[in-house]
């Protein structure tokens, strides 16, 4: 037996494809709000450092991934002397990393420090107020000055104006990259990951008031 089929029967068969196709459409115009938020970066975290050797670097890296741990974080990672004026004052959060040289930071990260004077400008505008500072550093030896290197990073971020805070340590995150197990182990990358973490953390709660 021949079935037959009611006008609207067939014209809403062949309308659906056209119908779920107008919705996609409309749907791609208007996408989720929230599904928007989560893409675009709420704050900007630079991450500088000076290595020789390597470890340094292999710190600053690990300090990068602890940092986009945290929604809505994008990280900026560079030696300190490809550091750019824009890079630097468009960061919500910088965090600074150097080997220890005689018991202080490597000179070019002193000379990057002295580049936001005499290359970027900072001053008299405090240009760089309000934004959150930390440091890292690595070391040959347990007592070599880690700490000393670190409070003098820290220093220069105070003088000017900015928010430091530590993480993974009670300066920053350290490590000693010589003795019976030359390198870095993996304690110290987790002290670099939880500074790169923090970081973001307070970066968000100061810009926004919320670190979710």
């Amino acid at each position: 037996m021949r079935s037959h089929q009611s006008p609207f029967t067939l014209t809403l068969s062949k309308g659906v494809p056209l119908l779920i196709f107008i919705c996609t459409f409309l749907y791609g115009l208007f996408p989720n709000p929230a599904s928007a938020e989560e893409q675009i970066p709420t704050i900007v975290v630079l991450v500088a450092y000076h290595s020789l050797s390597g470890y340094t670097e292999k710190m600053a890296r690990e300090v990068a991934v602890g940092a986009k741990s945290v929604s809505g974080t994008r990280v900026v990672l560079k030696r300190v002397g490809d550091v750019t004026a824009p890079e630097l004052f468009l960061s919500d959060a910088v965090i600074v990393g150097s080997p220890v040289y005689w018991a202080n930071m490597a000179a070019e990260v002193k000379a990057f420090f002295d580049n936001w004077q005499f290359k970027f400008g900072v001053f008299p505008e405090f240009k760089m107020r309000n934004k959150v500072g930390a440091a890292f550093t690595t070391g040959g030896q347990v007592a070599g000055g880690k700490e000393l290197t670190m409070l003098t990073i820290l220093a220069a971020m105070l003088g000017n104006q900015m928010i430091v805070v530590s993480g993974g340590g009670a300066f920053g995150a350290s490590a000693t990259t010589e003795g019976d197990s030359p390198g870095l182990d993996e304690k110290e990358l987790g002290e670099a990951r939880a500074l790169g973490q923090r970081v973001a953390e307070v970066a968000k709660i100061v810009k926004h008031g919320s670190a979710q």
